[in-house]
């Protein structure tokens, strides 16, 4: 059984910046405290909330490492107390509050999956994204078969799972991109239509895809003036998410159609949340759709892997919003 040595290699955060500011720098290997286990790392999903933290916009919760990445799939190096489900050299995926732009990472064993037959590429793109989908649309915004959903940036590793897993459960979907190309790739993927939002009102074209209508359930990450244009493409009883502010976090909106429509605007992060509450989206995510993953009924979309050293080229890709899916780093 291989060795696992005390230093690895990590990125490193020098000081809030751009990209470049990410540099490998040798760290002593961590130990699994009481429920975790220790992963050698094999490939980091690359996400949204790992520009933020670089740019020094999202710093690590309390106890979390100040190293980036918060999704990860390799083998069990190590167990910690009280671990009992897994063993050393289980090939797992995780969600992680930090610490997966490394050779080496500490998990939860509760927020651990099994890979099921993915390749560690694959597998590494699916915790953050899959249980913030499932945790949003299906639990939050309650989608039902038969309903719409709008899921605005549907080429992103969140909009390209949304648009699978929705159709899985039966429902429309409309959703926002910023070019042909996108719109291409989101209406192969099962999305019902396709709204260029650089050309075209997402409202109007929603209201116009439902019959007047509006969606029932809208994912939005923008925020910004989507907030109040999402309550105007609405339907009634009409589910709004929230889940990030690519935008801005701030907007003037007339909440009168809240009460008129009697929407729900609600919204969550991933990150802060207790062990339990992920704990048992994990569950959720294990039962619901990883069956759906080990079939190959959904899957990552992946757009682009790159080696653990090259992380600051994931981000600066990232940045220009140019990818279609997932980017990942390879360990």
């Amino acid at each position: 059984m291989a060795v696992t040595p005390s230093t690895m290699t990590a990125i490193g955060i020098k000081t809030p910046g751009g990209p470049d500011v990410l540099v490998p720098e040798q760290r002593p290997v961590p130990t699994p405290g009481d429920g975790e286990i220790l992963v050698r790392v094999r490939a980091a999903g690359v996400n949204r909330p790992d520009v933020a933290q670089r740019k020094g916009g999202y710093p690590p919760p309390p106890g979390a490492p100040d190293i980036p990445g918060l999704e990860i799939a390799g083998e069990i190096a190590a167990l910690g107390t009280g671990v009992q489900r897994w063993k050393v050299g289980d090939r797992v995926m995780a969600l992680v509050i930090g610490g997966g732009y490394a050779e080496y990472c500490v998990a939860h064993a509760s927020h651990t999956l099994a890979v099921s037959g993915l390749p560690f590429e694959e597998a590494a793109a699916v915790p953050e994204t899959y249980f913030t989908v499932w945790h949003n649309v299906f639990e939050r915004g309650a989608l039902k078969q038969g309903e719409t959903l709008l899921v605005h940036g549907g080429s992103s590793g969140i909009g390209t799972t949304a648009i699978q897993l929705a159709k899985q459960f039966g429902a429309r979907v409309i959703t926002t991109v910023g070019s042909q190309e996108k719109a291409d790739a989101c209406l192969k993927l099962g999305a019902d239509v396709a709204i260029n939002y650089k050309t075209e009102d997402f409202v109007e074209k929603t209201k116009a895809a439902t019959d007047g209508k509006g969606a029932d359930v809208i994912l939005d990450m923008v925020g910004g003036d989507y907030i109040a244009r999402n309550y105007e493409a609405a339907a009634v009883e009409g589910r709004i998410v929230q889940i990030a502010f690519l935008s801005s976090p701030k907007a003037e909106v007339n909440f009168m159609r809240l009460m008129l429509k009697r929407l729900h605007h609600t919204g969550s992060t991933l990150r802060s949340r207790s062990v339990a509450d992920k704990g048992a989206i994990a569950r959720a995510v294990e039962d619901k759709v990883l069956p759906l993953l080990a079939a190959g009924t959904v899957k990552p979309i992946m757009y682009k892997t790159f080696p653990l050293k090259e992380a600051a080229a994931a981000h600066a890709l990232m940045e220009s919003s140019a990818h279609i899916g997932k980017i990942v780093l390879t360990v």
